[in-house]
């Protein structure tokens, strides 16, 4: 979560309470306005509390028109309806909660066979709160695993992590909160991910792993997995070291089992130890919800596991989060239930429709070059031409002003002279909103190439991609 600090010391401004807001009689009715940033003294109606939190609200961002975000935006009224009824249920209390939790081991299982673990009954997975804990859990058991092999030279040796400089920050903060030194594969050229070989040539005796990403949040495409585990494959054949991989299938992995069934990225490569994905993000659930699979127990170290009292007896659990809702869970179990295979696989498969269309409309508008089309992950991204006298920041402000939130950011090393502006295609964003964001971007093309030249001062402080 975001960190804040307390308001400076200035005059406090009181909130402004609509004389109608009031039960019965509009003066009758009125409170004092309450402070802002304190605790008011007294307590105000639920009717008046409501409104002034949801008149607030009012100035966020539609989340439907939000192109810069991952997370499911739409679901169903039932599945909203079970969430209501499973809110105020914590998951992890076993005991009390039995059929949560078996739902849970349920859609555990359900995942080892999407994914194709040797013996699904052998898997061990577990719930998140999204894919960073996932992430976190899955660093967690790589370092111990690594620990446990060395065991004569840590905490003297300093371990390691690989992957590409294009992993999701979540991978960040676990090498500095664990102490794990991050090895990073920059970006060359037109490859704007993780490059097998150079992963390869980065491990050494204290590489814990490598990660390997089933759809780059910066353009959408698939990171080669199988070539991966093919490299690592050649250097153990070389140096005899055996360098587990972990697939980061935040969003890829609940894409390619249902449209690239023949694209070879997971259990099925004995080399991946385990994988994670976002229930909340093509999983098709409201946030936050993710899961964490191991191929098998000897892959999740068992000092790492906690046991729990579940119906009179232990079941093992593996979080750093203790009390969470179950709603997200039940309502992933829901949509496992309601898609199936086919349902998923229609779902998946007009989404990517809807981004395809329209990368290549955009395409044709002549002012702008594609990097990827939407053909992996439903997510392309694309950059203004070089010789137009505005840039992405440009495009991006002045899509803002038609409610769109289109995320332009600049890319990591070694490519910090491209900055591109992303799509995000999920479940809900239809053929036909797409038309509607391509004619406001048309519209403003006029007026963008009218400018004398780029209007962002400052790319760091203009960027909106933050995660």
């Amino acid at each position: 979560m975001a960190l804040h600090k307390g308001t400076e010391k200035h005059k406090e401004h009181l909130l402004s309470v609509n004389p109608f807001y009031g039960e019965a009689n509009p003066v009758g009715g009125m409170t004092e306005a309450p402070p802002r940033h304190q605790l008011p003294d007294t307590p105000l109606p639920p009717s008046t509390a409501y409104q002034l939190v949801h008149d607030e609200l009012m100035l966020d961002g539609n989340s439907r028109l939000n192109l810069a975000t991952f997370v499911t935006t739409w679901m169903e009224p039932q599945a909203g309806v079970l969430m209501s009824e499973c809110r105020d249920k914590n998951m992890i209390d076993k005991d009390e909660y039995p059929r949560t939790a078996e739902l849970e081991r349920r859609c555990v299982a359900m995942l080892a066979d999407l994914w194709n673990a040797p013996d699904p009954a052998a898997a061990v997975g577990c719930s998140t709160t999204g894919s960073s804990e996932a992430c976190m859990l899955a660093g967690m058991a790589f370092k111990r695993r690594w620990a446990r092999r060395n065991a004569d030279r840590y905490p003297g040796a300093r371990p390691n992590l690989v992957m590409g400089v294009n992993v999701q920050v979540c991978w960040e903060k676990f090498c500095n909160f664990w102490e794990v030194e991050a090895r990073l594969v920059p970006m060359e050229g037109d490859r704007f991910h993780l490059d097998p070989q150079a992963a390869a040539e980065l491990c050494d005796e204290n590489t814990i792993g490598v990660v390997g990403i089933l759809g780059s949040t910066f353009d959408g495409s698939y990171e080669p997995i199988a070539e991966l585990c093919a490299a690592l494959d050649g250097l153990q054949e070389r140096t005899g070291l055996d360098v587990p991989v972990h697939v980061d299938g935040a969003s890829g992995a609940m894409i390619a089992p249902f449209l690239d069934e023949n694209m070879v990225w997971d259990f099925r490569l004995p080399r991946v130890a385990s994988i994670n994905t976002s229930g909340h993000k093509y999983g098709l659930v409201y946030p936050g919800v993710g899961w964490a699979l191991w191929r098998d127990k000897e892959a999740l170290p068992e000092e790492l596991v906690f046991r729990v009292n579940y119906l009179g007896g232990e079941m093992p659990t593996f979080a750093l989060n203790f009390s969470r809702p179950g709603a997200q869970v039940v309502a992933q179990y829901y949509t496992f239930l309601r898609l199936g295979r086919d349902g998923y696989r229609a779902v998946q498969q007009t989404t990517r429709d809807v981004a395809r269309t329209l990368a290549g409309k955009i395409e044709a508008l002549g002012d702008f070059r594609l990097l990827t089309r939407g053909d992996e992950l439903p997510v392309f991204a694309f950059t203004t031409r070089g010789d137009l006298p505005y840039d992405v920041f440009d495009v991006s402000r002045r899509m803002r002003e038609h409610g769109w939130l289109l995320p332009a950011y600049t890319f990591p090393p070694n490519r910090e002279d491209l900055a591109v502006l992303r799509v995000v295609c999920r479940n809900g964003f239809s053929h036909d909103l797409a038309d509607l964001f391509l004619d406001d971007l048309a519209r403003l093309l006029p007026d963008l190439r009218r400018q004398p030249h780029p209007l962002t001062k400052d790319r760091d402080a203009a960027t909106s991609f933050h995660h």
